[in-house]
């Protein structure tokens, strides 16, 4: 799938400056999953994945339990999950997902960025249809386990693609398998790491080296915006 460019920024995401930024997020996550079906994470599936996700990044405990706490409270924020896209610097193609509870600071604060950039905010559904939603569940490698015959398992539980970086597995699929896929792997006795929803760039774009480093400014400008959950480029 070409997925260079986010393998790139996955590995700088591990530093603790970047996941001190990550934090605020996982536990939006939680909130978010907490409002929708309880505190209970034995009958929430939702809070289930967000806290497994958290505990990925290596979130402390503490925080995981206090954010659930304070969701389940009657003073806690309710938030809309919305949408936006753009073209950012060199006509990079930009898809946001956001959960906010203020839209319009969230879409003022979002044009900000683009327009310092030398970007623009497009009508949303202009490029939505440029990237492919996918299941996307992350796992160790195991050291006694052969891969090929791991993806020969997991292709009956809807996997397209499996891809090795750095000692972890990536497995894509439709992200209508996502929860068949995600079990499938905890069956094979392996334990996920972060396991989410996605958008892939159906026709991914290489972009010169001297321009990455614009690129990945404007993207980390975004990121750090409290109301953005996600942010997906056309880059290869």
């Amino acid at each position: 799938m070409g997925r260079a460019f986010e393998y790139r920024r996955a590995s700088k995401e591990k530093r603790w400056d970047k996941m001190s930024k990550i934090f605020p997020k996982l536990a939006k996550s939680i909130t978010m999953a907490v409002k929708e079906g309880g505190s209970d994470p034995e009958s929430n599936s939702k809070l289930r994945l967000a806290i497994a996700n958290a505990k990925a990044e290596n979130m402390p405990k503490d925080n995981v339990e206090s954010a659930i706490k304070r969701a389940a409270g009657k003073d806690s924020a309710d938030y809309d999950e919305v949408n936006y896209e753009g073209k950012g610097p060199h006509g990079v193609l930009i898809f946001i997902e956001t959960a906010t509870d203020n839209i319009n600071r969230t879409v003022a604060n979002l044009k900000t960025i683009f327009n310092k950039a030398g970007g623009q905010m497009v009508p949303t559904g202009s490029l939505e249809f440029l990237f492919d939603r996918k299941a996307v569940i992350e796992f160790p490698v195991p050291e006694d386990r052969e891969m090929d015959e791991i993806e020969l398992e997991l292709i009956d539980a809807g996997l397209e693609e499996l891809e090795i970086n750095d000692g972890t597995a990536y497995a894509y699929g439709d992200y209508t398998n996502f929860g068949k896929l995600n079990q499938a792997v905890i069956d094979l006795g392996i334990e996920p790491g972060k396991s989410s929803l996605q958008r892939i760039p159906n026709a991914p774009q290489e972009m010169a080296e001297e321009l990455l480093e614009e690129i990945e400014a404007f993207i980390d400008k975004l990121e750090d915006d409290e109301d953005v959950q996600a942010v997906y480029t056309n880059i290869a």
